[in-house]
């Protein structure tokens, strides 16, 4: 095992960025976004100062749902390249200061994974317990988050196995020991390959109640589809399929595995009850989650305020998201245009000083917002089979790096996704030249992150202010985020206090949909 001497929760000091590997960079000319590619884009993320680095998942798989249908947790899909050019990005990036977290998805593998083909044999064999089975008609009510029951018939041998996601994804049996132990290996095998831990995949539904009790129904007039129009998902109250009261032993034991390594572990938890969600980061639990209120929300100025303040004072390891490879970019959540990219950007900084860490999904900074996907073009198995009415495609189109065919990203005469309306503006070669580009604008605001110790340790004081602005005070550093659209005057904290950074021009007063950070002199 190697040695790794790395500052305590090291992580409170990073500015993160999500890789969404296929998209990111072709590096062979097929198409296709892998691992050299990304290799030879980690100056961009170093210039932006991202220190911390969360790659899609990358494992062999059918891709039935993007690569979160795992066919084998200890090796590379050829597609993205070789266990030794994982190696050599990860080894890239320390020479830049970035650390690299691998996608886990632990709830589920896919149908092809060797340990279901194998449970599929036979009802006596091994791995039958690593899964859920039941004989003759669903046990429960349990319905798939892609639609229809979370029950599918497996003719070979007569019984039904659970998948909360698509058929193509088997949920795998955490009350069986064997399971966790597969696990352990599984961690250690990446953490020796130098990756400095993990991003989490849904671990709130890993653990599900024992008895497979029937959800409780809602009633069908308190029922609305959610923000990528799922109705069916909406249609019950999760009790017994998600959020167990056991779910944090899996947790202890795998902090037994990863703490020898400093490594971090970052949980994609889509709760956003404070009290339910602070039990995954309790101590000897996960060291963080993602707070997902920002990336679910439209521009709700007064709700937002609230929902920060709330989560922030609330949940103890919160890594602070406004998009995401799932759901519509802040962008196009916050009204399109300049207009969405003037409020993304006084959501970014509204939370850059907050604890934990801020993380960026890839075209962020750019002011990248949603591509048109047709739906009858969909690759998303949530409009496939979900019928839901928000393809996830529009988010994973691939990055505009440059001018010209391709935009930098491929040599091929097409991209595995469309590219959609993307022009020079939008890539980073024209916005790197331009001092009032919004990549321009998060390369300072990062910096002056990077810069400002105040921004990332000590306790949040809250000043108090309207409800529409958000306001708190770290260390030397003031924090003030008017999310309405009235100006806004503040009495700071006594003492001299300058301007490190703003979204518009300030004088006096902070304008509406404006966010400040002012230093102490």
């Amino acid at each position: 095992m190697r040695e790794y001497r790395r500052p305590v929760q090291w992580w409170r000091d990073a500015v993160g960025y999500q890789v969404y590997v296929p998209s990111f960079a072709d590096s062979n000319g097929d198409g296709w976004g892998d691992l050299p590619g990304v290799t030879s884009r980690l100056d961009h993320l170093s210039d932006l100062g991202v220190n911390l680095l969360w790659l899609s998942p990358i494992h062999p798989s059918p891709f039935a749902d993007h690569g979160y249908d795992v066919a084998d947790y200890l090796t590379v899909d050829p597609r993205f390249g070789t266990v030794a050019d994982a190696e050599r990005l990860v080894a890239a990036a320390a020479d830049r200061g970035i650390r690299v977290l691998l996608d886990l998805v632990p709830n589920h593998t896919s149908t092809a994974h060797p340990w279901f083909r194998a449970a599929r044999r036979s009802r006596d064999d091994p791995h039958r317990d690593y899964y859920h089975w039941s004989d003759g008609d669903p046990p429960n009510n349990w319905v798939s988050a892609f639609g229809g029951p979370a029950w599918t018939r497996d003719e070979l041998t007569g019984q039904s196995y659970l998948h909360l996601f698509a058929a193509d994804q088997p949920d795998l049996n955490w009350r069986n020991p064997a399971v966790a132990a597969e696990f352990d290996a599984i961690l250690r095998t990446w953490l020796d390959r130098g990756f400095a831990g993990f991003r989490i995949d849904v671990p709130h539904v890993m653990s599900k109640h024992p008895d497979l009790l029937d959800n409780p129904a809602i009633p069908a007039d308190l029922v609305a589809p959610d923000e990528r129009g799922r109705v069916e998902w909406n249609s019950f109250e999760h009790l017994y399929d998600r959020d167990q009261p056991d779910i944090g032993d899996i947790f202890r034991r795998w902090r037994a595995v990863t703490d020898p390594y400093d490594a971090f572990l970052l949980g994609e938890v889509s709760l956003l009850d404070p009290v339910r969600l602070a039990r995954y980061t309790a101590p000897g639990a996960l060291h963080a989650c993602f707070w997902f209120g920002l990336v679910r929300r439209g521009w709700e100025p007064a709700a937002l305020a609230s929902w920060i303040r709330s989560a922030a004072t609330d949940v103890p390891g919160l890594v602070w998201v406004l998009s995401s490879h799932d759901r519509s970019r802040a962008v196009s959540r916050y009204g399109g245009g300049a207009v969405g990219r003037r409020r993304a950007l006084v959501l970014s900084t509204a939370t850059i000083g907050l604890p934990d860490l801020p993380l960026l999904y890839q075209g962020e900074e750019l002011g990248l917002d949603d591509v048109h996907i047709p739906l009858d073009e969909a690759q998303d198995p949530l409009v496939r089979f979900g019928g839901g009415t928000f393809a996830r495609d529009a988010v994973r189109t691939p990055m505009p790096w440059r001018p010209g065919p391709g935009l930098g990203f491929t040599t091929a005469s097409r991209a595995w996704i469309a590219f959609g309306d993307r022009g020079p503006a939008d890539t980073v070669a024209v916005q790197a030249a331009d001092p009032a580009s919004p990549l321009s604008a998060y390369r300072r605001l990062i910096a002056l992150r990077r810069a400002s110790p105040s921004l990332r340790s000590g306790a949040v004081e809250w000043l108090d202010a309207p409800a529409e602005v958000l306001a708190y005070r770290r260390g030397d550093c003031v924090v003030v985020a008017n999310l309405g659209v009235s100006p806004q005057s503040l009495a700071l904290p006594d003492g001299t206090w300058r301007v490190a950074f703003a979204t518009s021009t300030v004088d006096g007063v902070v304008p509406g949909e404006t966010a400040v950070v002012f230093r102490r002199e």
